[in-house]
């Protein structure tokens, strides 16, 4: 550690710091999430509800792109901003992704409900990895007075704001690659890709029951709150919820069967219909191209432009 350069920290300085952290770690989600508006208290948050199609009967660069084509460059392009090492470069891709969000239109407070989930998590980067990262030659410490055993890693804090960059936009490209298309048309693009029909099958039918199933939780809930049913910390909250949820799985299993049947009174043969023809055209082909360019340039900006 004699190669590094160490700066001590006053303990007022280290206190400001402090405050101020805690106040990005919990103020933040909690004045997101004041700002909500619920129309119903008994619906559950929005992220909960796996809305994915909503917006796919809009027009845009990206609801016109082949949906084969836009899956695997946009998760092509997610690949490479992945392996990006330097904060301006990953800066550029969360821009190039905001832009992406913007002209396919979806909504900033779809945006919102996205990204609020992940900032509780991805804060606790920024608290745990200065402290925790390895120690690096030429690297700047911050040794702050009430903890004189403990270095704050510079290059930690680098690394934490390089992840969350990178986590927001590939959490932001998601939108433009499957919130563009109908969601059956998207499984149909990834079945002609390689997946498995079986779990094509199986993705389509779980997001579509969910639903339904989630609606017969909150119908659920409230019959039992209209029969005086109060949550507490005893044995009895415990053998009821044990009993809402042994209920719920059973009904679900019993609704999950009648479906099956219905789909077999309907000719199921374990193959869904297909509506749509993929024809791709040279303008496919121009998108598809100006994001690997954007994203190989990205790369190279990063290897080997003057941040390398």
């Amino acid at each position: 550690m004699s190669s590094n350069t160490i700066i001590v920290v006053p303990a007022w300085i280290s206190l400001l710091l402090l405050g101020i952290l805690l106040a990005l770690v919990f103020g933040l989600p909690v004045m997101v999430f004041g700002k909500r508006q619920q129309p119903n208290a008994a619906a559950p948050p929005g992220w909960l509800i796996p809305n994915i199609d909503d917006h796919a009967q809009k027009s845009s660069f990206f609801h016109t792109w082949d949906p084969r084509f836009k899956i695997a460059t946009l998760l092509a392009f997610c690949f490479l901003v992945v392996t990006l090492n330097h904060p301006a470069t990953c800066i550029l891709a969360l821009f190039t992704a905001l832009l992406a969000v913007y002209y396919c239109g979806t909504p900033w407070q779809r945006v919102r409900r996205r990204l609020t989930p992940m900032a509780g998590f991805l804060s606790m980067f920024l608290v745990v990895l200065p402290f925790t990262a390895a120690d690096r030659p030429n690297e700047t410490l911050l040794l702050f007075s009430p903890l004189q055993e403990i270095f704050f890693h510079t290059a930690g804090l680098l690394l934490a704001i390089l992840i969350i960059l990178k986590a927001c936009t590939v959490a932001l490209l998601m939108e433009p690659m499957l919130g563009t298309a109908p969601l059956n048309v998207t499984l149909q693009a990834l079945t002609r890709m390689g997946l498995p029909k079986t779990i094509s099958q199986m993705i389509l039918l779980c997001h579509r029951y969910l639903f339904v199933f989630l609606q017969e939780a909150l119908r659920m809930q409230r019959s039992m709150r209209v029969r005086g049913f109060t949550a507490r910390t005893n044995l009895a909250t415990l053998r009821s919820m044990g009993n809402f949820f042994g209920m719920l799985f059973i009904r679900s299993f019993d609704r999950t069967q009648r479906v099956f049947d219905a789909m077999l009174c309907r000719g199921y043969q374990g193959t869904f219909p297909v509506h749509s023809r993929f024809t791709p055209d040279s303008a496919d082909l121009k998108k598809t191209w100006l994001w690997v360019a954007l994203g190989l340039s990205l790369v190279l900006l990063d290897r080997l432009g003057p941040l390398s």
